[in-house]
């Protein structure tokens, strides 16, 4: 259990962990009939509760403050046992002591500092009527090639995991890791994500630990009929767990939403059961002709595997490839969704008329060669991806304007490019990152705004969904 003090998540383990500790550094400026009863008492709890934390799993972020406790406790203990001894104390002139006193109360908060900036993410519960289930599922395009490999016989594979309306009353235990079926698994992913920003691997272990609401191979709820379809597709080098909180939101109101990974892009993923990693084939090389053709290709890629999924579904529905969301699934009432470059990707994949409706989360089309098409769209921006990309509005302006259908942009006040995506759970709040919104408040009113758009693309909801995405950011109409 971890309680909150002004916006730092700790364990109560933890917090004694620090007060204890800051005790210990101060205690020398305790009045003198306080000052050992004091200090014993300190460094009691302060050894008590290092054990416990070394025994029940250290958090990396707590390992300044028991840095402080080691180079405190002689400091405050020593005197105490020699005025017991008969012997008279050792004291450090004043002067002396503030400086070492302030420097051990730094080293101190740099515990509570880090729990503040990189903490362990907690999922918050979907809010709508539904249970969440979830499955991985493999599935191999015969018709298309790799273009990732030499082997001209190997064939295009896709890892997917559905996330679906389940039955209530499912174990907690059977709760997902971070989407993973083991904590194992998701640690070996983190590690990959880690390595693709170029942050140190400890900086983001504590994410592994944090459970899902979704519950691996849940029945399907089976008295509501058949649900609408959303194929999502995530950020550059991102994973199919890379957008949690908004796949449990949907299902938890009545989609199947696959999200997928794309092999040779996604930082980690396992096809045939064997690791794969990013290559890397979108890194910018200076060659602006060479960076242009990257990028489109990898969109072409992603755009391709949306439309396979899609296809796979189908044939899900109908009882031609097994997994537990069979029969309930209505895919001709399809969206194409994505985040970041998934988002460009979802915009080309709308020129396959089987989806009926298209989101692009914060993703900017330079370079991505994305036509006009005949689906209503909904574009959500960032006020951090528009001050960095010059272009960014109005290349989307001119596709959704393009377009056949009504179509919809909206700018979401105070966020940042990865306000739309788990790592604002986890990620240091820097406003270049998470802009000035809070950690969840981004993927609260995504979630609210993508929802309303949907339920009208695809379930004909009543009311014209302008006036709902209105109440969540800036909304520019396009007719």
């Amino acid at each position: 259990m971890l309680a909150t003090i002004t916006g730092v998540r700790m364990s109560p383990w933890e917090i004694l962990a620090v007060l204890s500790t800051a005790v210990l550094a101060l205690v020398r400026w305790f009045p003198a009939g306080v000052r050992r009863p004091v200090a014993l008492a300190a460094a009691a709890v302060a050894v008590v509760v290092t054990a416990i934390l070394v025994v029940s799993g250290l958090r990396w972020q707590l390992v300044p403050v028991l840095a402080g406790t080691a180079i405190a406790l002689p400091f405050a203990v020593v005197p105490v046992l020699r005025q017991r001894a008969g012997q008279r104390p050792r004291r450090v002139r004043w002067w002396l002591a503030l400086p070492g006193t302030a420097a051990m109360l730094a080293l101190i908060s740099v515990g509570p500092l880090a729990a503040w900036a990189l903490p362990t993410p907690v999922f918050p519960a979907p809010s709508g009527p539904y249970a969440v289930g979830t499955t991985v599922l493999e599935w191999t395009d015969p018709e298309r090639p790799e273009p990732f490999t030499a082997d001209p016989g190997d064939r295009r594979t896709v890892p997917v995991q559905l996330w679906y309306p389940a039955q209530a009353g499912q174990a907690k235990a059977a709760r997902s890791f971070q989407g993973a079926r083991t904590a194992q698994e998701a640690r070996d992913v983190q590690n990959a994500l880690a390595d693709s920003f170029g942050i140190p691997r400890f900086l983001a272990s504590d994410v592994t630990s944090a459970r899902t609401a979704a519950v691996f191979d849940a029945p399907v709820v089976e008295d509501s009929g058949k649900f609408p379809v959303i194929v999502f597709s995530p950020g550059l080098s991102g994973v199919r767990t890379s957008n949690i909180v908004l796949a449990q939101e949907w299902a938890s109101r009545g989609y199947v939403v696959a999200t997928l990974d794309h092999p040779y892009d996604s930082a980690l993923t396992s096809t045939g059961g064997k690791p794969v990693r990013s290559r890397n084939q979108d890194a910018v090389t200076g060659d602006p002709e060479k960076d242009r053709r990257a990028v489109k290709a990898n969109v072409d890629v992603r755009a391709a595997d949306i439309r396979f999924v899609l296809s796979q579904l189908e044939r899900l529905d109908r009882g031609e490839v097994t997994g537990p969301a069979a029969g309930f699934l209505d895919t001709r009432r399809a969206a194409a969704v994505g985040h970041s470059r998934g988002g460009a990707a979802a915009l080309a994949a709308a020129q396959d008329t089987r989806f009926r409706a298209v989101i692009n989360i914060d993703g900017g089309l330079r370079d991505a060669g994305v036509r006009p098409f005949p689906q209503p769209a909904l574009a959500i921006t960032s006020p951090v991806s528009v001050r960095e990309n010059a272009d960014f509005v109005s290349d989307l302006d001119d596709v959704l304007t393009a377009g056949s259908a009504t179509s919809y942009r909206l700018s979401i006040p105070d966020t940042g490019h990865l306000s739309f995506t788990d790592a604002a759970l986890y990620f240091p709040p820097l406003p270049s990152l998470l802009g000035t919104v809070g950690r969840t408040e981004g993927l609260r009113v995504t979630a609210e705004a993508t929802t309303a758009f949907l339920d009208s693309a695809l379930r004909g909801r009543s009311g014209d969904p302008a006036e709902q995405l209105r109440a969540h950011g800036d909304l520019t109409v396009h007719e």
